[in-house]
Parts: structure tokens; sequence; C-alpha cells
């Protein structure tokens, strides 16, 4: 398919990650294929983290189709470049369309991103998963990648405000070893494994991070900060949940 748009947006991001003397870390970005359709499976952190998750895969010369809710291909001025970049909508109410669209990509040889958690996680621990990044793995028959982000909920995260143009900031992209689910597996042990991978991950990023300062609104609770704990954060998330039905 044509790259008219990916490219230049790429860019873009590199020369502001650049000015903005950003400290991003990769490791492990080996992991994903060169060639042939991928699951990446990220945790959820900030609104950025489709950026910085597909910069893991850039070592690699891929660009990552994330699937992303379809309200953010709706908005005036992201919808256009979610479009251009080929990226996959979303539309909770139905979702077997949204799974038949990244199917289709993964057997073109494509690689997907899932945000397997589906939203933000206040308690910047990883939440509960559902199956159905392995299920896709499985029935496109490809690999399944996790990968885990740190740093990048100080420029924009769920309950606060955007902080896009902070200098300095560290952000740790690291990448796990690929796993090869297959049919007949058990779906939801194959998934508690990948949250798990996900978890260690995200707990090595948050103990190598540069900075773990105490008492700030970014850092878990488990290691000093102030962030909700994981039962606070399913509190407010159910009653976010539970606001957004009322008329």
């Amino acid at each position: 398919m044509a790259e008219i748009v990916y490219p230049p947006v790429i860019g873009a991001a590199l020369t502001m990650f650049r000015a903005l003397d950003m400290k991003i870390r990769v490791e492990g970005s080996e992991n994903i294929p060169r060639t042939g359709g991928a699951v990446l499976v990220s945790n959820h952190i900030s609104y950025l983290d489709f950026i910085f998750a597909g910069l893991a895969a850039r070592p690699a010369g891929r660009l990552v189709r994330f699937m992303a809710k379809k309200e953010v291909f709706d908005h005036r001025i992201s919808g256009p470049l979610m479009r251009g970049m080929h990226h996959i909508p979303v539309d909770r109410s139905a979702g077997a369309s949204a799974f038949g669209a990244a199917l289709k990509s993964l057997k073109g040889g494509e690689v997907v991103g899932v945000f397997a958690e589906a939203t933000i996680s206040r308690s910047f621990t990883v939440k509960d998963i559902k199956n159905g990044a392995v299920r896709m793995a499985v029935a496109a028959g490809v690999p399944m990648i996790p990968i885990s982000l740190w740093g990048t909920q100080r420029l924009w995260t769920k309950g606060r405000p955007r902080k896009l143009l902070q200098r300095h900031v560290p952000i740790t992209i690291l990448v796990g070893e690929a796993m090869n689910p297959k049919r007949g597996d058990d779906y939801d042990a194959v998934t508690a494994d990948l949250r798990g991978r996900m978890a260690q991950l995200l707990d090595r990023a948050q103990r190598t991070y540069p900075e773990i300062p105490q008492g700030v609104w970014w850092q878990p609770r488990h290691l000093g900060g102030t962030a909700p704990t994981p039962e606070e954060a399913a509190e407010l998330d159910a009653a976010e949940a539970e606001a957004r039905r009322k008329p």
C-alpha cells in the first residue's frame, strides 16, 4: 500500500523528540521480525503510546498498523492522519469488523499493534486483558510480541493536562521475546502468560528508569508514587463507564 502519510509523520515526531531532547531507550527490537505479519501487544499508559510503541519496530524497518477506537478516526484532525497511516478503527459495538480488518492486514504481512488493556491504565500497572490478541495471532498464524512502555504517561495521560513540550523526559520501550500461540492452546492461559510477560517488562522498565522519585503522580503506588492503586483505578474506570451509559 502507498505510504504517503506515515513516513512524514514519523519524521516530524522524531524531529520533535530531538528538539525536546527526549531520552528514548529501546531494547529488544531484534525480537520484531523484519518480514511477515506479527501482533505487537503493548501496555497502555498514555494517549501517545501508539507513537512510541511504533518506534520499537523502526529498527526492523516496519510500520505498525494500530487498532484504535473509532472516535479517533472521526476527529477532524486525527482522523485523516489515522486513515492515511492505515491504522484500524475499532467500533466497540461491532468488534468483528475490526478483527476482520486486522486479520487481513496480518495475513498480508503487516505488523498490527494492539493495546490489549483497551483503555489507559490509571494505576500504571498492567490491567486485566482479554484474549483477542491471542485469537488474532492464531487465526493469522503469526507471532505475538509483548511490549512495555514507561515515561509516556508524563506527557499526556488520562485525567492529567497535556505536557507535550516537556524537555529531557526519559522514555523506555522494552520489547519481549515472540510468543507463538497455536490452535488447540488454552487461549486464556496464553493470555495470562502474555500479561505476565508484559508486567515483567513494565516492572523492569520502571525499576531501571533514570528517575525514580517518591510521591509523584506518575509513579505507581507500589514504587512510592501517588497514582491510584489497581483497585482504585478499577473503581474510577467503572464510574467513568457508568457516566458514559447515562443519557
